[in-house]
């Protein structure tokens, strides 16, 4: 098994040490060796404030969760009172050329600038000024641990940018699909409207065309069955019957209901509904009885119950087709 690499830390007071490299390098403040009572306390008072300012920051975007603007806008005013030496000091956030600035901002040389980043492109900058000279420390005027700072709330920026651009991009597509799924909505209602006017329109054709059967055709037909000779007759009862399966109820469900059902099958399908046995039908028809009885049984297996226990008749007369094309 290979050993972890140890990495150390040293000071002229304190000894850290760290599993790998990579811990190593969070380490950015080393220990002070400072150990003066008045300057142990002023350390620990910029550390408490630098902890401050990471709490406000956090408070801050808590806050304006959906808002950059309003969260740069408040935190620009808030960072100079991090600094060491906050009543001359003023910031500046530069983010996606739009310009902050706090309170009685002034450019001057006394400044400390750290990049802001977005999925690791550059957007702008965080920096922090001191309108009057003060003693030198570590970067100019400014303490190592105000760069470890601002190098912090840089990268908090640009993350929180992130969270808030990731958010907003989320909002705009759920609304985009929440009109998409409206359009739809109106549009399955349209269609659902149209279909059924569709269907009306069906009825009253197939009423109208009932009613003209009835009322024109048929007198006609009854006439001149009493007129033409016992032979020639059989020829208007099939005419009669061809016209009445026409304008079947029964016809129009189950030629709706079973596509694979010819003309011909649904044809014997209303003679045998009506009660007519294989012998009457293929007379009627012309054909021989074995040619009924085929279709009869391609009848029962189109309408799946070749197996089943049940008449033929019995089933086209009964409403259990009808319950079947419901599903």
């Amino acid at each position: 098994m290979a050993k972890k690499k140890v990495v150390s830390v040293n000071n002229d007071n304190d000894n850290v040490v760290f599993p790998n490299t990579e811990l190593a390098r969070l380490w950015r403040i080393p220990f002070s060796d400072e150990t003066e009572q008045p300057k142990v306390e002023s350390a620990l008072r910029e550390r408490i404030k630098e902890l401050n300012c990471l709490y406000g920051v956090s408070q801050l975007a808590e806050r304006h969760f959906n808002s950059l603007d309003n969260l740069l806008e408040e935190l620009v005013n808030f960072l100079p009172h991090s600094w060491q030496y906050p009543d001359i000091a003023c910031a500046r956030i530069v983010f996606n050329e739009k310009t902050y600035k706090s309170e009685g901002f002034k450019v001057t040389q006394w400044r400390q600038t750290s990049r802001i980043y977005v999925y690791s492109e550059p957007v702008g900058e965080v920096a922090m000024f001191y309108l009057e000279a003060r003693p030198p420390a570590d970067e100019g005027p400014f303490l190592a641990e105000e760069r470890a700072l601002l190098d912090a709330l840089a990268d908090q920026i640009g993350t929180i940018a992130t969270r808030i651009s990731a958010e907003m991009e989320l909002q705009e597509i759920n609304k985009q699909l929440s009109l998409e799924r409206k359009a739809l909505q109106e549009s399955n209602t349209a269609i659902r409207t149209v279909l059924t006017r569709i269907e009306e329109e069906k009825n009253e054709i197939y009423r109208d065309i009932k009613t003209n059967v009835d009322k024109i055709i048929m007198p006609i037909l009854l006439a001149l069955a009493v007129e033409l000779p016992k032979a020639q007759s059989k020829y208007i009862e099939m005419l009669r019957t061809s016209l009445e399966e026409i304008t079947s109820q029964f016809v129009r469900h189950l030629s709706n209901s079973y596509h694979s059902l010819t003309p011909t099958e649904i044809t014997i399908c209303n003679m045998i509904r009506n009660g007519m046995r294989t012998k009457e039908i293929a007379q009627l028809r012309g054909v021989s009885m074995a040619t009924i009885n085929r279709h009869r049984e391609n009848i029962r297996r189109k309408l799946k119950i070749t197996n089943d226990d049940v008449n033929l008749a019995t089933y086209l007369q009964s409403s259990m087709w009808e319950e079947e094309t419901k599903f």
